[in-house]
């Protein structure tokens, strides 16, 4: 099964959806034709038929209709509600994949009256630009061809890997909730550069390239970050000199205490 043969409907048309719709069409592994989202509020309905000229609905049983793949990307909180209206209309035929965090495939499953094929993904905000970090775990019902499709889907918006279930808190913590922490780096870095004496801009400027460089150097060299940290700390230099007060304040322990401690919550959020 190949996501290029499949109708994807999409329900609710949030930024994360809208993020799909632009990896699938630019990576032409689906055409606008395929598409469709089921929206309540007509004007983003009108924004997304003009941006990607797909096909818009706010009737649940319209998209069931059209689409093989239903990607459920609302807010937690609604989850009952609109996987709910689109129960009736929901059949064996169908895929259901969800991205809406901390929802089990338990959760999941219980909404429908008969089983359903679930996969559940944990993307990132970065899918907003087609750079994103998902991991994602299905249920037994879910076919080999389902998860590829949902690799798929998830790759054309940056990197996807499989996980069990049990795993997907820990996802969270680390790639889900990492972009926080990470914009919380540069800030400091930005601010420290100012701090040095450098104008606010040319700062952010030096500041998202070294980090943007930095993250590249690893992901195409493919070496330890040790490694890689070594090739700029010479003996008594500035970096290391940088390092040993990274070091005094706890910094690598802070950042792996933010993780568990995000990892935490998710697990209590979907108790």
């Amino acid at each position: 099964m190949n996501v290029s043969d499949l109708s994807i409907g999409f329900i609710g048309g949030g930024q994360m959806a809208e993020a799909l719709i632009r990896g699938l069409l630019t990576a032409r592994l689906a055409a606008a034709e395929q598409l469709a989202v089921l929206e309540p509020d007509e004007h983003r309905c009108r924004q997304l038929e003009t941006e990607y000229s797909i096909h818009c609905t706010r009737e649940a049983k319209e998209l069931c209709r059209r689409s093989r793949v239903l990607v459920a990307a609302v807010k937690p909180q609604l989850a009952d509600q609109a996987l709910g209206a689109c129960n009736p209309f929901v059949t064996d035929d169908h895929l259901v994949v969800s991205i809406m965090a901390g929802v089990s495939l338990a959760d999941l499953a219980d909404i429908f009256t008969e089983p359903v094929r679930l996969i559940r993904v944990m993307p990132n905000t970065p899918a907003l630009v087609l750079a994103g970090a998902s991991a994602f775990s299905a249920n037994d019902r879910a076919t080999a061809e389902d998860r590829q499709v949902a690799e798929a889907l998830f790759s054309a918006v940056g990197t996807c890997v499989e996980v069990a279930e049990h795993q997907l808190d820990a996802v969270t913590g680390l790639s889900g909730s990492g972009p926080g922490y990470v914009f919380t780096f540069i800030e400091a870095l930005i601010d420290g550069g100012v701090l040095a004496g450098l104008p606010r801009p040319l700062a952010e400027q030096l500041v998202l390239q070294t980090v943007f460089g930095s993250a590249r150097l690893a992901l195409e060299t493919s070496e330890h970050p040790a490694v890689l940290k070594g090739r700029v700390t010479s003996p008594g230099g500035t970096t290391i000199t940088g390092l040993q007060v990274l070091e005094q304040g706890g910094f690598r322990g802070l950042v792996m205490n933010a993780v568990a401690a995000a990892t935490a919550r998710s697990r209590e959020l979907g108790a």
